[in-house]
């Protein structure tokens, strides 16, 4: 499941649609949108009940840390825990990512005498340098949260990771996402188009390759 993600820009430069935030950015080191992880802050696309449309900084953990792991990504939007944010326009929102991380399933022995470990795929979109993931929040003891949802993983991902992948939105459907119907959220939760995307890795980090 999608636990690292990162967006390299600033409101100010892209998504011209939403050119104000809604509250100052924070000043410490849990906000740090350009390596997005669970419990950190990050930067996320809302609309107000009027319309009014921004950007918002708020942690990914749409349960604030009211659980025993940071709930970062949701599926089953048919839940009444979900629904109830998912039907809700006010409560929808979308996150701007450049690049997406799934780990490999299997360990790899990189020949260095240290334990085989797993690596980075990254995963991109050809033709958008900054993509949109569909997500909900909720106002927490901890603040406002976040999650990502997810849906069934495409061709490119689902190698990597059989189980889902992060809902990526089209342009196009951006605002059909913050203020259509429940309905129509459902529609628009589906796979992206694997042929549109870039994998990169696997990638070790901690490691000299």
């Amino acid at each position: 499941m999608c636990n690292r993600a990162r967006f390299k820009g600033e409101p100010e430069a892209i998504f011209g649609a939403a050119s104000k935030l809604f509250c100052e950015q924070p000043r410490d080191n849990r906000f740090h949108p350009q390596e997005l992880r669970p419990k950190g802050r990050a930067y996320v696309i809302r609309e107000r009940a009027e319309g009014e449309r921004a950007w918002d900084v708020m942690s990914w953990d749409v349960l604030g840390g009211n659980a025993a792991y940071p709930m970062t990504n949701v599926r089953n939007l048919g839940l009444p825990q979900w629904r109830k944010l998912a039907e809700k326009p006010e409560n929808r929102c979308f996150i701007p990512l450049t690049e997406f991380c799934e780990f490999t399933p299997e360990k790899h022995d990189l020949g260095d005498g240290k334990p085989p470990l797993k690596g980075e795929m990254w995963f991109a979109v050809k033709e958008h340098p900054v993509f949109a993931v569909a997500g909900f929040w909720q106002a927490t003891d901890e603040g406002n949260c976040f999650a990502m949802v997810t849906c069934e993983p495409n061709a490119l991902v689902k190698p990597i990771h059989p189980k889902a992948m992060i809902t990526i939105l089209q342009p196009e459907d951006y605002d059909l996402w913050l203020r259509g119907t429940y309905e129509d959220v459902q529609t628009l939760q589906k796979p992206y188009d694997p042929s549109a995307m870039t994998r990169r890795g696997p990638i070790f980090p901690t490691r000299a390759r």
